[in-house]
């Protein structure tokens, strides 16, 4: 049982979040965000880390009752005369993925790494949480480290996802999986876009096109999600790359029981969500009448959907190569 646990700051300074943790978060427009990185466009409170338990149910009934894709079973196999596997969680957010995974390997060392310490202090005792900004030049974790490194939901908080991938593949070890999971940013009514029909969904579709502007004035890049396994090949370092999608329904239109229920599950994100993104509008220079109204008429979508709105995950794993 850990109740502390470290904060990694560039260049190895390390210091330790004890019971009082203000320091790492700031108010902004009435919601609580990390101080860490200015990058990152959500907050990081209560409602967030609800969220954050919702992405994961979601991907646990994605993946038939299993917390990851791929060969993580073989790849954590404790070998004779190695050392401890090690597993490194980027983005945990509420720490949900992470204590999952310790549960289920209790021989394997699990870190969580996040801009806030939003997770719970009570884990498992082979499962320990840091704080990083994660959008920096050099992470601060040894090459050839880790056997897994898992990371989801959190491309917006990347301003290169292409630099990023080539420090997993750094600190990854030769064998060893990688786990990438990022939602499309563009939304998706009767299965096509809005590029591909006129939408019944207008003032959804419009918030997610300021969403996406406002990733764009921050340096975000919000095609990372489609190019995943692109971007993976592009480092070299990785074969055996599988990319797989899955759409998410969203609300409470399928007649399939376990898509019904992932679409009640993604419904309560959204509805979550929307109000989140106010920060980021008002932030971006969006007036506040404006910014209300936006939000205001895409819950109206989602809260009276006039047609069946889901969204698209683009789901990749690959092994690191045997040199």
């Amino acid at each position: 049982m850990r109740l502390n646990y470290p904060v990694v700051f560039p260049l190895n300074q390390i210091s330790f979040v004890g019971e009082d943790d203000s320091q790492y978060f700031c108010q902004l427009y009435g919601r609580r965000f990390n101080v860490l990185s200015p990058t990152y466009p959500l907050p990081a409170d209560d409602e967030e880390v609800r969220r954050s338990e919702l992405h994961h149910r979601i991907l646990q009934f994605l993946f038939g009752g299993k917390n990851y894709v791929g060969p993580m079973r073989e790849v954590l196999t404790p070998r004779e005369g190695k050392e401890r596997c090690r597993v490194l969680d980027l983005g945990t957010g509420g720490g949900f993925w992470a204590i999952d995974l310790a549960d289920e390997f209790p021989t394997a060392e699990v870190i969580g790494v996040d801009l806030a310490p939003v997770q719970p202090r009570e884990v498992p005792e082979n499962c320990t949480f840091e704080l990083c900004d994660l959008d920096q030049f050099f992470l601060p974790y040894p090459s050839e480290h880790f056997d897994v490194i898992h990371a989801r939901f959190m491309h917006t908080g990347i301003s290169n996802y292409p630099r990023f991938l080539n420090e997993i593949a750094r600190m990854l070890r030769p064998g060893g999986l990688v786990i990438l999971i990022e939602p499309d940013t563009e939304p998706i009514a009767d299965g096509k876009t809005a590029t591909e029909q006129p939408s019944g969904m207008r003032g959804w579709f419009a918030l997610w096109e300021a969403y996406a502007q406002c990733l764009h004035d921050k340096g975000i890049d919000a095609k990372v999600p489609a190019q995943l396994s692109t971007l993976l090949t592009n480092t070299r370092a990785f074969d055996k790359i599988v990319t797989q999608e899955g759409n998410i329904p969203i609300g409470f239109w399928p007649k399939d029981p376990v898509a019904l229920t992932i679409g009640q599950l993604a419904w309560m994100n959204y509805d979550i969500m929307l109000p989140a993104l106010k920060p980021l509008f008002l932030s971006a220079g969006m007036k506040e009448w404006e910014a209300k109204k936006l939000i205001e008429e895409a819950q109206q979508d989602l809260y009276y959907p006039l047609v069946r709105p889901s969204t698209r995950l683009h789901i990749v794993h690959a092994i690191k190569k045997v040199t």
